[in-house]
């Protein structure tokens, strides 16, 4: 047994997003890093925006923080073939700094992003929605982990989210995991409220805390959109990938503290759907938004 295999989910989450070190060529940094496991085969798309902003980080001033990253993913990548993270270097000014970040494999790019960086603890305006009041508290809910176990021996997905997920997910609407929400599609409505933080404790800079919340929150973006649309995971034939990921910080964020997403879907047509979320921390602070697009395809009848 290797030293990795021994890993807790967690552990193998930080050791994946910490990254090699960087390589300077002709402006641009290099940094080589490997996948996490997922059922597909692909390259988890969370996974990759996630590392994606670590290695942006590795070439900016640790005073400036990572406060939003916009990336599309251009194809499928191959958990079994190391990631190649090229970091360009847009601009450095007096409060922000820009990187454009292209992941590659040996089939070609994967991934593009830009993220862009801002001295922590600048002054201005500052407003932020409350978070709903009387939300049940998530020590209250079952875990995706608890619903997942007794089917974990039959289904490679709910094997990852029962024993390999690094996340501790509870819905505090009905989960779709196992079939659509009729109710919710009879109303029109992709609403719904998750809460999720780290399955364990991590000590780490808060860049890495912020590029967890980006990973952790892909798991449950395309929610909205199958709730609205009367679909499930486990619709028959059904195919989905992300298109395009977009997120935002506010503030600071503790990935080992409970955080409540308030997710909803304003629209889907041509087979896209668009999921946007509000990130809480469990006191009610507005930390983080996100907006992600995706492809959604179910056969014809």
């Amino acid at each position: 047994m290797t030293k990795s295999d021994t890993l807790t989910p967690l552990e193998r989450l930080v050791k994946v997003l910490r990254l090699g070190e960087p390589s300077e060529y002709r402006g641009h940094s290099y940094i080589n890093g490997e996948s996490l496991y997922f059922p597909t085969g692909r390259v988890y798309g969370g996974q990759v925006i996630a590392q994606s902003l670590v290695a942006a980080s590795k070439t900016v001033d640790p005073a400036r923080l990572p406060h939003s990253i916009h990336g599309y993913f251009i194809a499928a990548g191959d958990i079994r073939q190391d990631l190649l993270f090229d970091v360009e270097k847009l601009r450095d000014g007096r409060s922000f700094s820009a990187r454009r970040v292209n992941v590659t494999q040996s089939e070609g790019p994967i991934l593009t992003a830009i993220a862009s960086f801002q001295i922590a603890g600048q002054s201005g305006v500052e407003f932020a929605d409350p978070m709903p009041a009387d939300v049940p508290a998530p020590e209250t809910l079952k875990s995706a982990k608890e619903l997942m176990e007794p089917y974990a021996d039959q289904s490679p997905f709910a094997k990852f989210y029962a024993k390999k997920s690094p996340f501790d997910i509870r819905h505090v609407t009905q989960t779709i995991m196992f079939g659509a929400d009729k109710e919710s599609a009879a109303h029109d409505s992709g609403k719904q409220m998750v809460w999720m933080k780290a399955d364990g404790t991590v000590d780490v800079p808060q860049v890495m805390h912020r590029a967890m919340l980006a990973l952790g929150c892909d798991q449950v973006m395309m929610e909205p959109v199958l709730r609205r649309a009367g679909l499930s995971i486990s619709t028959p034939g059904i195919s989905y990938a992300s298109i395009d990921h977009s997120m935002w910080w506010y503030r600071d964020v503790d990935i080992n503290q409970w955080h409540l997403y308030m997710q909803d879907t304003p629209t889907a047509a041509h087979g896209r759907g668009l999921g946007v979320a509000k990130v809480y921390s469990q006191d009610g602070e507005l930390v983080a938004a996100m907006a992600q697009e995706a492809m959604i395809r179910v056969p014809q009848q």
